[in-house]
């Protein structure tokens, strides 16, 4: 990875903040109601919205760097996705994509870079909200507002310790499997926040929540850029057994993982 210093980094990350940007600009714009929905091949659907946010991030990152591989979940529904080296993006356009089809503001772009099997920094934006988190693992995260193609001057973020009573526990709106259910009600006095999309990472880093479990498997692009701006944050995500959550695996899937805040406090799934 020939990005090694954290002040290119810092450039790196203002570059895929202005990118992100630009793919809610597309999102805003898009007719997708006009075409339809697509129900892909695993039951998920996709909106002209999706492919418009794909466009401009891929294309604006094989020219920023056109070394590292990029794997989008909507273009590796098209072509197995293909990893070369010890670095690539991760990119989903357009998470939450049930919320965006729904008219909720639940949905995000999310742009994330993987280095040797672990989440180095990530950006995500959430279009409807007007709102962009993000950070570098070991340099810290924040958050800012944008409009258009401006954006606030960011201001820092940061995990809270997990308080003795009032467990904060956030949760899919769309996708609360039944064994993550059971996690949560064995968590007694917790209350219970559903959220779309990525935005669920983004509540744990600037200390809105405590904890964010997932036992039922998702993707790599669906985690990557919360993942960097959570562990930005001072928070971490695990395996439900406490180890480490490594990426590039096979079909790159995610069986189930445990998103915390506090992670000198964090409730086994065991």
């Amino acid at each position: 990875m020939p990005r090694s210093d954290i002040a290119i980094r810092a450039a790196l990350l203002d570059e895929l903040t202005a990118i992100s940007i630009a793919a809610a600009g597309a999102i805003r714009r898009s007719n997708w109601e006009r075409g339809g929905v697509r129900i892909k091949d695993d039951a998920t659907p996709v909106t002209a919205a999706d492919e418009a946010a794909e466009a401009v991030i891929c294309n604006a990152l094989a020219r920023l760097e056109p070394a590292l591989p990029i794997i989008s979940e909507e273009r590796a529904e098209r072509e197995p996705p293909k990893i070369h080296g010890q670095s690539y993006f991760l990119v989903d356009p357009l998470d939450g994509t049930r919320e965006f089809i729904a008219g909720r503001d639940e949905y995000t772009v999310n742009i994330g870079l993987i280095c040797a099997g672990a989440p180095v920094l990530g950006v995500i934006a959430a279009p409807a909200l007007g709102l962009i988190w993000r950070g570098i693992v070991g340099r810290g995260a924040e958050r800012a507002e944008f409009a258009a193609t401006t954006m606030s001057e960011p201001r820092a973020i940061r995990t809270r310790a997990r308080p003795d009573r009032g467990l904060r526990v956030i949760a899919s709106r769309s996708h609360l499997d039944a064994q993550t259910k059971a996690y949560i009600g064995g968590l007694p006095g917790a209350e219970l926040i559903r959220c779309g999309s990525s935005l669920k990472f983004c509540r744990l880093a600037e200390g809105a929540a405590d904890l964010y479990p997932r036992l039922a498997p998702t993707r790599e692009w669906d985690v990557a850029a919360g993942h960097a701006i959570l562990a930005a944050a001072g928070g971490s995500v695990v395996l439900p057994d406490g180890g480490a959550l490594a990426y590039g695996g096979r079909e790159l899937r995610v069986p189930a993982f445990l998103a915390c805040g506090d992670p000198a406090r964090l409730p086994s799934a065991r």
